[in-house]
């Protein structure tokens, strides 16, 4: 769960900004939309097999410096 207290002379904008960002980097979002709808369990695993093969493709490729 997220608590957030509001500071001294915090307005309720920076707040909600503040509260944005903590829902953001605990991944309560992206928790929330997976968890939207029911996913079977073979589209849950061909998920997990498609995501494992993208994430060896990008570590065999050599890394490039960026722009030249």
């Amino acid at each position: 769960m997220v608590k957030i207290v509001l500071r001294e002379r915090e307005s309720a904008q920076e707040a909600v900004r503040r509260l944005r960002k903590i829902v953001e980097r605990s991944g309560l979002k992206r928790e929330m939309r997976r968890r939207e709808y029911c996913e079977k369990p073979s589209e849950v695993k061909r998920r997990e097999k498609n995501r494992a093969i993208r994430r060896a493709k990008a570590q065999s490729r050599p890394q490039t410096g960026g722009r030249a």
